[in-house]
């Protein structure tokens, strides 16, 4: 545990320990950061707190969250090509299978939310986007995550070489319906997926 770097973070993103009436307070004093644990690890991509919170029927306890490494949100782009959308086929670690799923990275520090998405698509797929276009922000895991990621479309006019060495096999361009299907039946589960989808549709982006 690091309860030093705990309140360097405090610091230096004031905003992710805002204290909300009527809901769960962070405690600041250093003896009850202590005996939560503060920062139980951290590397160049997420770090993982342990809270000293009072809950609001007033007892005490702890609360674990994880954040992204750089205030800058992370991004996810649907890629727009011939009146459809790309998607690629990913293998993820985390759930040891291959995933369809839509380009998507990490905050970069110092780099805007639209041009991180635009870089994104010339690392995965090999893309320059001509248009990107905001869709609004989610939070993948309000209970466990503090990041917002910012959610993208991107007209494009042809796909290049795929980023092999991150594990993406294969690209398959489809009209937006059959992307939708795919949802339905199961054949794309990858929630970021799933969220830039509808916020397409409700933009009116379906092609």
């Amino acid at each position: 545990m690091d309860t030093e770097h705990y309140e360097r973070l405090r610091a230096e993103r004031p905003e992710l320990f805002g204290n909300e009436p009527g809901g769960i307070e962070i405690l600041c004093d250093p003896e009850a950061v202590a005996e939560a644990g503060g920062v139980m690890y951290s590397d160049p991509y997420v770090t993982l707190l342990r809270d000293p919170v009072r809950f609001p029927d007033g007892s005490t306890g702890t609360y674990i969250r994880s954040i992204g490494a750089t205030p800058e949100p992370g991004c996810v782009v649907l890629p727009l090509l011939d009146g459809g959308v790309v998607l690629i086929e990913h293998f993820r670690h985390a759930t040891r299978s291959w995933h369809w799923e839509v380009p998507r990275g990490f905050g970069t520090p110092g780099l805007p939310a639209p041009e991180n998405a635009a870089k994104e698509l010339r690392e995965e797929i090999g893309a320059e986007a001509r248009e990107v276009i905001p869709l609004g922000d989610v939070h993948p895991d309000s209970g466990t995550t503090a990041d917002r990621v910012a959610l993208f479309a991107a007209r494009i006019d042809r796909i290049g070489t795929l980023q092999k060495a991150e594990a993406i096999r294969t690209h398959l361009t489809v009209p937006f319906a059959e992307a939708e299907a795919m949802v339905g039946d199961g054949r794309i589960t990858d929630a970021f997926t799933i969220a830039v989808l509808m916020r397409a549709r409700l933009a009116g982006l379906t092609g």
